[in-house]
Order: C-alpha cells, then structure tokens, then sequence
C-alpha cells in the first residue's frame, strides 16, 4: 500500500502558512508515504522562487508540479536548476527548462511517477496535445513503476475528466488543478484509476479564487486590466488523500479540507 496527498495550487504566503500550519500533522495522522503540490500561485501568487520552493520543502512537501503560471518568476529557471522535485507540464517543447516528469522515492520505499501536464481548452500557451504526450509517457513510465500519479492542469471540466478515461488504464490517479474550487466529483474510474476534475487550493478563504475580491470584481465590471494581489485572513488547504494497493490501482480517494480559526 502506498497512501499519497495531493494539494491544490498554493496562492502566495496564507497558502504556505496554512500548508506549514496542517501539513506536518496530517503527514503523522494520513500515514502519509508522499506529498506533493501543485505550485505556480506559491510565490505571491503568480510563480516560483527558490527561496519559496525551499520553503515549502521544508514543511514536508516531497514534490512540486506547476501549469501555465511557471514562467510568472524569472527565478524559475533556478529553481529547475537545483531542484528535481519541481515539474512543469511535460508537453512544453523539449528544449524549454525544467523537465515534465520525474520517479520519486516515497518514504515506504516505493517509486512513484509524477507526470505534469498543461490542458489545451481556454487556457494559454498553446502546447502539444496533452492526450498523445500523457499517454505515451505514461506508457514510458509504467514500465518502470505501477505508482503514477499525473497533475493535469486545465480550464475545461470536460478536458480534465476525459483525459482521466483516457489513461484509465495506465494512471494510478489523474489529479486536476488550475480552477482553485475544489469539486465534489472524487471517484475511482473502473480499472482502478482515481480521479477528481480539480483539487481547489491552499489559500484565502475571503477571496476570488485567493485574489483579493474587489480586484476581481474590478476586472469583470470594467473589462479593464487590474494588476492582482494575493488576499489577506484566514487560509483554507484543500487536498486529495488516494491509496494505492500493490500494483498501483486506487483503492482509496478522499477530500482532506482544514481552515484556520
């Protein structure tokens, strides 16, 4: 058995203080072997930086996977330098830095495979098509581990979950981030493959989406550019528990949500 968290998108500094506030208890009660987090929003709010990166490293988070924000920080390249644990989606061109997938030794001594992917619906830039990249690095990486794990960041509910039927066979579970509200949809497809279209997010709980709402709202009400800020109160985490049997199907898949105060 191989028991895995996933956390959703961690908007800026109240999404790393509510991880760094629950994640090291929830590592002891979850018997939790992995942790990984998606964490394009992480540095305050839009990118990556190393000093953010060590940061979240250090509050017990094993792997890092990011979506079409990773390029937000200039400092991003840095952090591909020294960091392995950080992905970003798999189907930028191969010459792009960085690398989209990554095996990982969990504490109970398994390799797990983490894929990351950006979608293509309502969502920039433009990539390759995450269907035909997924699949065939999935089937790459099967034959090293039956442990895959893929972060498929994208807009459109129904991208998410047909790219999740589509890899059924080959996904131990297919995680969906970028939307930041989590969805009520955590199932286990047949041929043991879990799923939920998205996890939602480590961030403020008064906000849109962990921005600041009357900026939000700004936006919308003058089609004008707004520059956006992180939000500031209480913190939410939101996360995704699934438990792997031996030979990497789901057997368990559960929302994990703590708030401050």
């Amino acid at each position: 058995m191989l028991r895995l968290l996933f956390l959703g998108d961690i908007v800026g500094k109240p999404g790393r203080r509510v991880v760094k506030g629950f994640l090291p208890a929830l590592i002891e009660e979850l018997r939790l072997d992995l942790v990984v987090a998606n964490g394009e929003n992480a540095a305050g709010g839009f990118g990556l930086t190393l000093e953010v990166a060590e940061e979240l490293f250090g509050a017990g988070i094993d792997v890092i996977t990011m979506g079409n924000h990773t390029w937000k920080n200039p400092e991003i390249i840095k952090v591909f330098a020294c960091y392995d644990q950080v992905l970003r989606p798999a189907n930028y061109p191969p010459e792009t830095p960085g690398e989209g997938f990554g095996f990982f030794r969990a504490r109970n001594g398994y390799q797990v495979g983490i894929l990351n992917l950006l979608g293509q619906v309502y969502i920039d830039p433009p990539l390759s098509c995450p269907f035909q990249v997924g699949k065939e690095l999935l089937e790459y990486m099967r034959e090293k581990t039956p442990f895959l794990l893929v972060d498929f960041h994208a807009e459109a509910t129904s991208e998410k979950m047909a790219f999740a039927n589509y890899v059924a066979d080959l996904a131990s579970t297919v995680v969906g981030t970028h939307t930041h509200i989590t969805t009520a949809d955590e199932r286990i497809l047949p041929g043991g493959t879990g799923y939920i279209t998205d996890v939602g997010m480590c961030g403020p709980v008064n906000s849109v989406l962990g921005i600041k709402t009357e900026l939000a709202v700004r936006k919308f009400l003058t089609k004008l550019p707004v520059r956006f800020a992180v939000a500031s109160g209480r913190a939410e985490l939101n996360g995704l528990l699934v438990e792997w049997d031996g030979q990497g199907r789901t057997v368990l898949v559960e929302r994990v949500n703590r708030r401050e105060g």
